[in-house]
């Protein structure tokens, strides 16, 4: 592939030297350069555990080695010669420091496993990883073929009631709804041969629809005692594994059916031989790191039992997130979290952020990618985010083909971008992006993504395109490319490199920040201090349903100003006035969560997606306000005249609020006190 290392080194700021076979002929440079202390990076990934073997051989060798792709990326394409800004970007990006560690989540598994299917089926499953593991068959579903005539492990059977759980803590629940007590059965056959109806197979499970009760089966297994048909009412039985292999179809599954399963829990079709082999390794202790962080405070989900937003909970594909109302909180299970980060994208208010590689890691990786792209006098970046597994793999196959004459392979200006997983990113990250310089931010999605997850990304880059256009710049800047095969993304990327977006014109130089609301003001700021006609912008923009900003419009004859919206808003959008009965609004607060509509007794309260370009959308603006209600006794103010006017209508057809009754109502705490017991004509308890 054409590489000329005296441009790039000018780009990157220091001398390059071009190898040609590095792993072999040439090692001793790389032997040189390990010992050197500094930093190393290799750019080729195919011998990357050559290296580091021939690392560890190296005697003296103290260098941290990264390794980046550069040649199916760029090197191997139709536009190969004009790809060497792209390059000099993915060499500048491997050299940034690792993100830093963060608290880290434990399992333990002693290789425990549960085989729940077929006895047959599941009795050869177990034959191939029982040498490490220690294995116990749960039968269910048709076993005519029946088991081995050999017991080699202990079999359950029943109806199973729960599987709930993750790696090295599975609970499982279930009802011994058959007679025969697996354990206990010697395998003899003799119940077999008693049975007149043949209700009794060779799986030994017992069809009680056909049974009549000629108990023939019992008197035949007297001696072993495995048979009693008064065990189908007894209690549910629990116990705990570390591992589950599940081999019923699909739609038999009574748990786990989520899109991401839990950690541990394999389901096996009998056809490849990886899951074994993975279930083989999961003995010992194993951590990963803890995605997420959770600030309570900035969650928009509950307040005073009402829900507002659910956004997190919705888009959840391993069900890892649960309402907690009584506590005005979600919760997130570390267990069961896969890392995919869509909760943090679909996150309005950043309450949810994804913790490894943070957004400010993840941030000046682009920022990198993006300037120094520019500096080697690159145009029209497009960012290309995609998963480091199958997003990856077909990014490399269609250098390969590429290579091979067969596809055009990655544009020049496409930058490929690994992520943990392609939802892991969100409006935030995207509008920076496209503040910093990139024409197009396009994120690849294969078939490994959860349908809801191309839902919420797809909902938040209309958001992200509504501000865009908004704004007045022109193109398509965010797409989600959907690629199978090779030949989708080929076609894909062709018509991404031909498109034309326009940007600022001059690109923005801020970091991306740990607190999301904060980076999209900057981001938005700066798009609208380079909008190309600055004149004629719009006062607001509209937005989609699903925007993190928006307004508030509030039905002035409706509302009694009770305030109730002000407690429950999390983001103090909504606001009172101390000084006078007001009700205040920030618009640039407001995360459009729906907890004040909710909230509101009086249903007064309506949500307008938009962004605001007025500069007092950061100042409070007032949406109603009214008279203060004066006690008619002594004249202090306790209340709003339409509150106190609203509840006199409500109550004065009550019995128990007439005449006296009724005034004092009109009155404050301390006088409604003084003139109860003033009166002559109530009745006081000592009288009774």
């Amino acid at each position: 592939m054409p590489l000329d290392s005296r441009a790039l080194g000018a780009v990157l700021h220091e001398e390059l030297t071009l190898h040609s076979t590095l792993c072999r002929r040439e090692a001793g440079a790389f032997q040189q350069a390990v010992r050197s202390g500094d930093e190393v990076v290799v750019a080729c990934t195919q011998e990357r555990r050559l290296f580091g073997e021939l690392a560890e051989q190296t005697e003296g060798a103290v260098s941290p080695v990264r390794f980046v792709n550069i040649r199916e990326t760029g090197g191997w394409s139709q536009d190969a010669r004009d790809a060497s800004p792209k390059l000099a970007a993915l060499l500048a990006a491997a050299r940034l420091p690792e993100p830093e560690p963060v608290p880290t989540v434990t399992f333990r598994s002693a290789g425990r496993l549960l085989v729940i299917g077929p006895v047959h089926a599941a009795e050869r499953a177990a034959a191939l990883v029982g040498d490490v593991l220690d294995v116990t068959v749960f039968t269910q579903g048709p076993g005519a073929a029946g088991g081995a005539q050999e017991r080699r492990y202990p079999v359950l059977g029943g109806r199973l009631l729960s599987l709930k759980g993750w790696l090295g803590a599975f609970d499982v629940e279930w009802v011994a709804d058959n007679p025969i007590d697996l354990d206990l059965c010697t395998r003899c056959n003799a119940c077999l041969s008693a049975c007149p109806e043949n209700a009794i197979g060779l799986d030994y499970q017992i069809d009680l629809a056909a049974c009549t009760g000629h108990r023939a089966c019992v008197k035949a297994c007297q001696v072993a005692g495995a048979i009693q048909f008064d065990r189908v009412s007894a209690a549910p039985r629990t116990e705990r594994f570390d591992l589950v292999l599940d081999l019923r179809p699909g739609e038999a599954m009574p748990t786990f059916a989520q899109h991401a399963p839990p950690q541990g829990y394999f389901r096996w079709g009998g056809q490849d031989a990886a899951v074994l082999l993975r279930l083989r390794d999961l003995v010992g202790e194993f951590e990963k790191p803890r995605f997420f962080t959770y600030r309570q405070k900035l969650c928009a989900h509950s307040r005073n039992q009402e829900v507002g937003c659910s956004a997190c909970i919705d888009i959840c594909s391993a069900e890892a997130v649960r309402s907690d109302k009584s506590r005005q909180q979600i919760q997130v299970n570390p267990h069961l979290c896969v890392g995919c980060g869509a909760c943090t994208t679909v996150c309005p208010t950043g309450a949810l952020s994804y913790a490894y590689p943070a957004a400010p890691d993840q941030g000046a990786k682009i920022r990198t990618l993006l300037g120094t792209y520019a500096a080697a006098g690159g145009g029209r970046a497009t960012l290309l985010l995609h998963s480091q597994e199958r997003g990856q793999q077909l990014v490399e196959e269609l250098g390969r083909a590429a290579r091979l004459g067969t596809a055009h392979g990655v544009p020049a200006q496409v930058i490929p971008m690994a992520l943990w997983h392609t939802a892991s990113l969100g409006l935030d990250v995207w509008l920076s992006a496209v503040a910093q310089g990139a024409a197009q931010v396009v994120v690849l999605v294969t078939a490994e993504e959860a349908p809801q997850y191309l839902d919420g990304l797809q909902a938040q880059m209309d958001v992200a395109q509504a501000i865009l256009q908004g704004l007045g710049y022109a193109g398509r800047h965010l797409q989600l490319v959907r690629a199978t095969s090779v030949a989708d993304l080929d076609a894909a990327l062709k018509v991404l490199a031909a498109a034309r977006t326009q940007g600022p014109a001059v690109p923005a130089r801020f970091a991306v920040a740990a607190d999301k609301r904060s980076t999209l003001e900057l981001a938005i700021d700066h798009l609208v201090a380079q909008a190309p006609a600055p004149a004629a912008l719009p006062p607001a923009i509209a937005l989609p349903a699903a925007s993190p900003f928006g307004d508030v419009v509030v039905d002035a004859s409706r509302c009694t100003l009770c305030l109730s919206c002000v407690s429950a808003c999390p983001a103090s959008a909504l606001q009172d006035n101390p000084n006078a009965p007001q009700l205040r609004f920030v618009e640039k607060n407001c995360v459009q969560c729906g907890l004040c509509a909710t909230t509101c007794p009086e249903d007064a309260i309506q949500l307008v997606p938009r962004l605001s370009l007025a500069p007092e959308r950061a100042q409070p603006r007032v949406l109603n306000e009214t008279q203060p209600w004066g006690c008619v006794r002594c004249g202090k103010p306790f209340g709003t005249l339409k509150a106190i006017e609203a509840m006199l209508t409500r109550l004065s057809g009550h019995p128990m609020f007439q005449g006296e009754a009724l005034e004092r109502l009109k009155m404050c705490g301390d006088c409604r006190v003084i003139d109860l017991y003033s009166a002559q004509n109530e009745s006081k308890v000592t009288q009774l």
